[in-house]
């Protein structure tokens, strides 16, 4: 599991340049995320990542890089 699947599936969802999304990209103030889109990043990111993610663990992700740390811990790697 690389960060680039990360990447991609954010930039897929956002419709942004993969190039932009970074650990220390914020998903509201650099990528542009709504509350739908996030809600919906959340899902694709349970499907592919076959991760569980709770409403109260999604509300903290603030940054690319949360997100990604929540999922290498999810998954030990």
């Amino acid at each position: 599991m690389k960060f680039e699947h990360l990447q991609n599936l954010i930039s897929d969802s956002l419709g942004i340049e993969k190039e932009k999304i970074t650990l220390e990209a914020d998903l509201i103030a650099d990528l542009g995320a709504d509350s739908l889109d996030a809600a919906e990043l959340v899902m694709s990111i349970e499907d592919v990542f076959e991760v569980e993610v709770s409403d109260e663990e999604a509300q903290k992700f603030k940054t690319v890089g949360e997100i990604w740390q929540f999922i290498v811990d999810k998954k030990n790697l």
